[in-house]
């Protein structure tokens, strides 16, 4: 079946199967990518580094073994975000402060994704050290959406998002701190979900205590967004946030699809514009939960002060994790990034203090919302995907936005309080263009988080609709 275009179409859990029953090799696999990629990522610059000589060799590894001993991905390929390590592969994290690097070691993650039979053979686009919702960096360029060329594939997971989409991968890896799973999903219309921290394993990190920035699995289903996060679930000394999981247990709470009793629906968590295209599309899905026998209500927790303290410990991280770099490379160093690092070099303590003593408050309040809810729904993202060529959202229903970050609040806002949050694919704007709605759980909570998505998309059937060929108007 070596080149079959029928693998593109097929999802991961079904090409995993195909791959325990002998019908397909992963060489198979990876000649039918390298077709895919040579087809379509020219309109979509996603994957912008290829490594399918180390695939191979990985591939023909893995074939020498009995499939009992392959992994639960049993050889399936998987591209991996450009912001982490992968050894012997050109490793930019976006920047020309590193456009040559090419590590002796791989991070933690890939390693996990690497014991459990995937295969390395990408690595995917994404703004400079993953900053901005939007994937553009000096190194490689910007990445297009599949659905309209012209328009972004958001960030920072942006390559990832329109890989999949375009179905230049089965699933992806991809990392998230502001909604950068989030929002590449929503605008390419797939599924990414942002774990609890420790979920996945961070090292290396320069933040290792940090909470807001997680990696965490995309897919085009949420079986195969379940099946990922087995794989990508590992205890890691090397994170002090790490902690097990139960082999499979992702993948068998989606197969249980356990419905939620009642869920929450709030259009814009009351601190946000939205778009009314976008507002609509998402209080029309979270409704439709009902044909499940669900219990919908509008609610909210209260997350006032999330700007605040998102804000400020956002810069924190930054100043820690890229402030030596300034003092080296500030010329290589986006703007941006520069007022991110030099506005956590100016923080003061009692800034800290007010920020950490907020985020304890909203999470109280969160967590206790969860006591009479067992998901909350808003839209993923405020806007539909915007022009390429835009940096960021300046504008959304009259409002200024006053930073390349304060349009994100819908995403932030769950980030702060360490619970697992995804979006799932809902419909369409009058253009054409995909909307995403996104699903908390209560803390560590995937399994119901993933049970509920599946309940969902069952009513929808939205997930169905990729991969598709990329689209220009």
């Amino acid at each position: 079946m070596s080149s079959d275009k029928r693998l593109i179409h097929s999802s991961a859990v079904e090409i995993v199967k195909l791959l325990e029953d002998g019908e397909v090799t992963p060489l198979d696999l990876l000649d039918a990518l390298e077709d895919r990629i040579a087809e379509v990522d020219g309109a979509l610059n996603a994957l912008p580094t290829l490594c399918f000589d180390r695939a191979r060799e990985h591939a023909k590894g893995i074939m020498g073994r009995p499939v009992t001993d392959r992994g639960l991905l049993k050889g399936l390929p998987v591209p991996i975000k450009d912001l982490n390590d992968v050894a012997g592969v050109r490793s930019t994290s976006g920047s020309p402060i590193f456009a040559d690097n090419v590590p002796e070691h791989s991070a933690a993650l890939v390693e996990a994704i690497e014991d459990e039979g995937g295969i390395i053979y990408a690595k995917s686009n994404t703004p400079e050290f993953g900053a901005g919702a939007s994937t553009f960096n000096e190194v490689f360029g910007r990445t297009g959406n599949p659905w309209d060329t012209t328009r972004s594939s958001a960030g920072s997971s942006g390559g990832a998002a329109a890989a999949l989409a375009s179905g230049m991968a089965w699933v992806a890896h991809g990392s998230d701190m502001g909604g950068s799973l989030r929002n590449p999903a929503s605008f390419c219309g797939i599924v990414g979900l942002r774990p609890s921290p420790g979920r996945v394993p961070a090292s290396p990190s320069t933040t290792p205590y940090d909470t807001l920035g997680q990696q965490g699995p995309m897919a085009r289903t949420v079986e195969d967004t379940a099946l990922l996060l087995d794989a990508m679930s590992k205890f890691d000394a090397g994170d002090p946030l790490s902690f097990s999981s139960s082999p499979g247990e992702f993948s068998e709470c989606v197969v249980q699809r356990v419905k939620p009793k009642r869920v929450a629906f709030s259009p814009d968590l009351g601190i946000t514009p939205v778009d009314p295209d976008v507002a609509r599309v998402c209080s029309e899905a979270a409704t439709r939960f009902q044909e499940a026998g669900v219990i919908v209500e509008e609610a909210c927790p209260d997350f006032s002060g999330s700007e605040q303290v998102f804000q400020t410990l956002r810069a924190l991280g930054f100043a820690q994790g890229l402030g030596p770099l300034l003092e080296n490379h500030r010329d290589l160093i986006k703007p941006d990034i520069i007022w991110n690092i030099e506005k956590g070099l100016n923080l003061s303590v009692d800034e800290i203090l007010q920020a950490e003593r907020e985020r304890v408050h909203i999470r109280n309040r969160v967590v206790a919302f969860f006591d009479d809810y067992d998901l909350l729904l808003s839209p993923a993202t405020i806007v539909p995907p915007f022009p390429i060529e835009q940096r960021f959202v300046e504008e959304c229903n009259g409002h200024i936005f006053e930073n390349y970050i304060q349009w994100l609040a819908i995403a932030y806002a769950v980030t702060i309080t360490s619970c697992p949050a995804l979006s799932l694919p809902v419909g369409f704007t009058p253009v054409g263009l995909p909307v995403g709605l996104q699903m908390v759980g209560r803390p560590r909570g995937e399994g119901e988080l993933l049970s509920g998505a599946a309940v969902l998309d069952d009513v929808l059937g939205f997930c169905s609709q990729t991969p598709i060929n990329p689209r220009t108007p």
